[in-house]
C-alpha cells in the first residue's frame, strides 16, 4: 500500500486530466449531534478483528487466507442482502502470481444512489519494517493494518442492516492490497500495491456500478488515533473530506480528525478515484512522527496494540455523515 508519498503525488498529477474533482457539499445548519445513527458496539468490532487474526496470516493463497475469506463472506451474508465474491489473480513485484479475492456485501442493492465503504482484508507477507532484521521475511499479523478496518465495517454492516439508511450501501473488502515490494527487494516498480482495488475498478461487481461517494478505512484501530486530510482525498473528494472532518468536530472528535493537510498516500482509494471515478476519502492513521503507527509492517501489529474505541469513533463519524445525508426511512 504505502509507498513514498511522492510516488502517489506523481500519480495524482498524471491522473489530473482524467477525472474532475467531485464536490460533495457540506450541509449547513445540520446539528450532527442529533443525527440518529445505529449504536456501534466496540466490543463486537474487536471480536471481529480477533477472529480474523485467529486464522493466522491472511497472505494470499495461504490456509488462513482461504479460511478467513470464507468466514468473511459468511458473516457478511448474515447482514447484507447480497454478497459477491470476486476472484482474480494478481502479479506481485517479483513476477510471482497469487490468488486474490474481493468480498462485496450490499444493503439495498436495488437502490440507484449508493455509498461505498471499503477496507483491505489481506495481511502483509513481510514484516519489512520490523526493528529486528531477522523478522523481515516473516508475515505481519495485521491487526491494525487490515483487520481493524474490516472489523469496523463488519460491525457497521451488522447495525446498519437493522436500521438501513435511505441509500444503498456497499461494503468492499479489497484483497492483495498490502503485498507491494518489500524494503529489502532490489526491484523497484511503481505499481505493486492495491491489486484488489485495481481489479475491482476495472471489473466492478455490478456492470456500470458507481456511487455518490466512498470512504476507505485503513489502520483505524490504534491506541492514539490521528487522521489528517490526505492529499489524494482532498484532490478528488474535497467536499466529502471537509464534511467528514466537520462531522467529527461536531461530535467532539476534532483532536482525532485533525484539521491538517498531509501528503498523498498510495492506497486503495487512489484507484477507486482514478479508475472508477468515484470520489473516495481515505481515513488513514497519521501519527505525525512515525510511519503511520509504531507497529506498521512489524510482527507486533497484533491484538495487544489494537484499540476498539478508535474503531468506534471512525465508524460513528462515517455513519453520522451517511445518515445525515440519507436518514433511515
Amino acid at each position: 500500500m504505502k509507498r513514498l508519498a511522492i510516488i502517489a503525488a506523481c500519480l495524482l498529477m498524471l491522473a489530473g486530466c482524467k477525472h474532475k474533482q467531485t464536490e460533495v457539499p457540506v450541509a449547513t445548519g445540520v446539528d450532527y449531534t442529533q443525527v440518529a445513527v445505529p449504536a456501534f458496539c466496540a466490543d463486537s468490532a474487536y471480536s471481529y478483528a480477533a477472529a480474523q487474526l485467529a486464522f493466522g496470516p491472511r497472505t494470499p493463497g495461504s490456509k488462513g487466507w482461504k479460511q478467513c475469506a470464507a468466514w468473511l463472506a459468511e458473516q457478511m451474508g448474515r447482514w447484507c442482502d447480497t454478497v459477491v465474491v470476486q476472484d482474480f489473480t494478481a502479479t506481485l513485484w517479483d513476477g510471482s502470481r497469487v490468488p486474490g479475492r474481493n468480498i462485496i456485501g450490499s444493503l439495498n442493492p436495488k437502490a440507484e444512489k449508493r455509498v461505498l465503504l471499503a477496507a483491505h482484508w489481506d495481511s502483509r507477507m513481510w514484516a519489512d519494517h520490523d526493528p529486528d532484521e531477522a523478522n523481515h521475511r516473516n508475515p505481519v499479523p495485521g491487526a491494525n493494518d487490515g483487520a481493524s478496518g474490516v472489523a469496523a465495517l463488519m460491525e457497521m454492516a451488522r447495525v446498519m442492516s437493522q436500521t438501513p439508511p435511505s441509500v444503498g450501501v456497499d461494503f468492499i473488502f479489497f484483497d492483495v492490497e498490502d503485498q507491494g515490494q518489500p524494503e529489502w527487494s532490489e526491484v523497484h516498480e511503481d505499481d505493486t500495491w492495491c491489486k484488489g482495488a485495481q481489479h475491482w475498478a476495472k471489473n466492478r461487481h455490478v456492470p456500470y456500478y458507481t456511487a455518490v461517494y466512498g470512504v476507505l478505512f485503513d489502520m483505524v484501530g490504534t491506541a492514539a488515533p490521528r487522521y489528517t486530510k490526505e492529499q489524494v482525498s482532498r484532490f478528488y473528494a474535497p467536499g466529502l473530506t471537509n464534511k467528514l472532518w466537520s462531522v467529527a468536530a461536531a461530535l467532539g472528535y476534532g483532536s482525532i480528525f485533525v484539521n491538517q493537510t498531509s501528503d498523498a498516500i498510495l492506497d486503495d482509494h487512489l484507484y477507486v478515484n482514478q479508475m472508477a471515478g468515484i470520489p473516495m476519502v481515505d481515513i488513514v492513521q497519521n501519527s505525525g512522527t512515525t510511519s503511520f503507527f509504531p507497529h506498521w509492517h512489524t510482527i507486533t501489529d497484533n491484538l495487544d496494540n489494537l484499540n476498539a474505541e478508535s474503531m468506534r469513533i471512525v465508524a460513528t463519524v462515517t455513519m453520522t455523515t451517511i445518515y445525515a445525508d440519507y436518514p433511515a426511512k
